[in-house]
């Protein structure tokens, strides 16, 4: 038998004995025991995660932990809809070849320096990220990647990781950018707008921290690419750029339309006099409704192709399990235990918070990790306690310490899948975890923490 089918049974009954053994109550300790054989399947059987959902959720219900209406109320639709309406309007712009002709404009810059070069292409996998999400910017900027390591015989496992990591940190950046995003600011209260205050400067100069870093680890990449660039025929890429250069002036104008919308969804819901965020849902479907529209006849097969189900899903149904804790009272026990641990001051608190919430994001997926913790910070909340910060170390120590392993984002693990899946290059944990380390993690951090801090004690 499997090593790990013999293992896997140790997580959920090793997590209930821990939990009664901490004072749980035996309802309390099923539920917990349950959620963690859903996060054990996922992360030992990963292609099977959804059938781990679903028979765990299943289970919750039989065991009268969670029932129909908190089943709905907890599998967050609001985040599932606005997933898909982006996932639709995204895909659209795809199929238009709208970001291919901004990336070959956009690297057109970076010509003649290897340093430039990797500042102008990493720079455009974090804001491609910032303004789509980090599953279609990872596919788009690693198809650029894999192109661009052909082109001039790098190796593409340095590429792979730079983008990656450049990916993750500029997902933070917006709303948009990653689902982690989207938790927070349907559960926080807080908007585009403000993702661009606390969140959006960070991950520029985290995204500054690793170019910088990633060119003294991979120097040896960085000196090939120079020689790589000396050799290249400038006539013949100017031509096949200018060939690739135009762009549809329909995507354009869904793509900017749709960005305007979100960054003034705000202003709009002042001025209709709606609820926060209620526009934030509402410009993704008028996008995606306007995209349906221009495609005609091939709009159901625009949603069935580019809508991905099968992830939606499974965090549907992960969501509420997490409800699961919260209908319980186990989240509350964590946020009471929290409480008194971590108390008031920043400095103390957020760095805390940062590596426990960052350590789960690298070992158990950073969506998953967020999707525990928002509910234990409502409580929190509830408690009394200032968790306006808690909620911007969340989204900093899940998309930045996700850089951290294989499994940390989905963004990860979609790039590892196209390389391998295309027999470029295979990468193992243990050669991850060290740039993981040293590029994705402590130069970010080495950002992201000082700027909490500072914002949480000038109260900015």
């Amino acid at each position: 038998m499997d090593r790990k089918a013999l293992a896997y049974p140790i997580i959920p009954v090793g997590s209930l004995a821990l939990s009664l053994a901490a004072g749980l109550s035996p309802q309390q300790s099923v539920a917990v025991g349950v959620f963690t054989g859903i996060i054990g399947g996922t992360l030992l059987f990963w292609r099977f995660r959804l059938a781990f959902a679903l028979v765990g959720v299943s289970m919750l219900m039989a065991a009268r932990l969670i029932d129909v209406p908190t089943f709905i109320e907890f599998s967050s639709l609001d985040v599932i809809v606005f997933l898909i309406c982006m996932m639709i309007v995204i895909g659209f712009l795809e199929e238009r070849r709208f970001f291919e002709v901004v990336v070959d404009r956009v690297l057109g810059i970076g010509r003649g320096s290897a340093l430039r070069l990797m500042f102008v292409f990493l720079g455009m996998a974090a804001l491609s990220a910032a303004l789509v999400d980090e599953v279609t910017s990872i596919l788009f900027m690693m198809s650029t990647g894999i192109s661009l390591a052909a082109r001039f015989q790098l190796p593409l496992k340095p590429l792979m990781l730079m983008t990656v990591f450049a990916t993750n940190i500029g997902s933070s950046a917006t709303v948009v950018g990653n689902p982690i995003g989207v938790l927070i600011a349907l559960n926080s209260g807080y908007g585009f707008s403000d993702f661009l205050r606390y969140s959006a400067p960070a991950a520029a100069l985290a995204t500054v921290a690793v170019v910088l870093t990633s060119s003294a680890y991979f120097r040896d990449f960085f000196a090939k690419l120079n020689d790589g660039m000396k050799r290249e025929v400038v006539e013949e890429a100017a031509r096949d750029g200018e060939e690739r250069s135009r762009i549809d002036r329909t995507a354009a104008l869904v793509f900017l339309g749709v960005i305007a919308g979100l960054v003034l969804h705000a202003q709009i819901e002042a001025l209709l006099g709606l609820k926060k965020n209620t526009m934030l849902i509402g410009v993704a479907m008028i996008g995606a409704g306007v995209v349906l529209l221009i495609e005609g006849p091939r709009a159901r097969e625009l949603v069935e192709k580019r809508v991905d189900w099968w992830t939606l899903t499974f965090f549907m149904l992960f969501f509420a399990s997490v409800g699961t804790l919260h209908y319980t009272g186990v989240t509350k026990f964590i946020a009471d235990a929290l409480g008194g641990v971590f108390g008031s001051n920043p400095v103390v608190t957020l760095p805390s918070f940062y590596v426990v919430t960052g350590l789960m994001s690298a070992f158990m997926d950073n969506v998953l990790a967020v999707a525990f913790w928002v509910p234990v910070v409502q409580e929190m909340g509830a408690a009394g306690l200032d968790t306006r910060y808690l909620w911007w170390t969340m989204l900093k120590a899940g998309t930045y310490m996700g850089n951290l392993t294989l499994i940390g984002s989905t963004a990860n693990i979609v790039a590892v899948g196209m390389a391998e899946r295309q027999k470029l290059v295979h990468i193992t944990f243990k050669e991850w975890i060290k740039p993981g380390i040293l590029i994705g993690v402590l130069p970010t951090s080495a950002v992201a923490l000082p700027w909490l801090i500072g914002n949480a004690l000038l109260g900015a």
